[in-house]
């Protein structure tokens, strides 16, 4: 087994790290005024550049308004997110999700992939069903290691909205790999790889027979049983 190398924090990541605990604990409520930079920096004991720098990141991830002329404003990053909000918040649980974001990111894909195959299905060529195929395969034959089977999985469905034709669709998708994978790895390392590979083995024969419906069908039942507990992926904690 590899073991991933280790790398300490900046300063600015461990900044920006612990007023969003603060923010995400409620220790800062919406709406609070911080401390202006010179009293940040010298109560965290760092420089004015680090906390200029770390404000204006929790201000692109929704966790802080900046207000000229008026100073910092804790945001409802809730309202204001990006997806770098909801990794922000992963970690702050410890690298997981709670059970109501799972049960977001699994509704989310649910309308986002089902678009893709909506577009994608009529124009396959058979240069795309058999790229679809190889991933499928791949995913298949990594059943001793499911953090490279979560990552064929992802390619695979990442790949169905590549084909869709839609420019945004493969964006807005790849924009939640972190989390999406590692949801398919606690999928697997709890259900095993041979149950998803079925499930996506099944997708891919609707999808190589141009049987849109069937498609639809397929996906839909797979993630409502998901998210409806069938196959959980939710932690004891949710």
């Amino acid at each position: 087994m590899d073991f991933p190398k280790l790398n300490a924090p900046s300063l600015k990541e461990l900044f920006v790290r612990e007023l969003e605990h603060m923010i995400l604990s409620g220790k800062l409520a919406v709406g609070v005024k911080l401390p202006s930079e010179r009293e940040l920096a010298s109560s965290m004991q760092v420089s004015r550049a680090v906390v200029n720098a770390g404000l204006s990141e929790m201000a692109a991830k929704g966790f802080v308004e900046i207000r000229p002329r008026a100073g910092v404003y804790v945001a409802d990053f809730r309202r204001r997110g990006t997806i770098d909000t909801l990794l922000s918040i992963m970690r702050y649980n410890g690298g997981v999700l709670r059970k109501s974001e799972i049960r977001s990111l699994l509704e989310l894909r649910l309308v986002m992939e089902n678009l893709a195959m909506e577009l994608a299905i009529p124009r396959l060529t058979q240069d795309d069903v058999q790229r679809l195929g190889t991933l499928c395969d791949s995913f298949g034959a990594s059943e001793d290691d499911p953090e490279r089977a979560a990552g064929f999985v992802f390619e695979f469905h990442h790949e169905l909205c590549v084909l869709s034709g839609n420019t945004l669709l493969p964006l807005i998708f790849y924009s939640f790999r972190e989390p999406v994978i590692s949801l398919w790895e606690r999928y697997l390392r709890l259900h095993g790889v041979a149950r998803l590979h079925k499930n996506t083995a099944d997708l891919f024969d609707c999808i190589r027979r141009r049987d849109l419906a069937a498609a639809v069908d397929c996906f839909t039942s797979s993630i409502r049983d998901t998210i409806e507990g069938g196959a959980s992926i939710y932690f004891d904690q949710d």
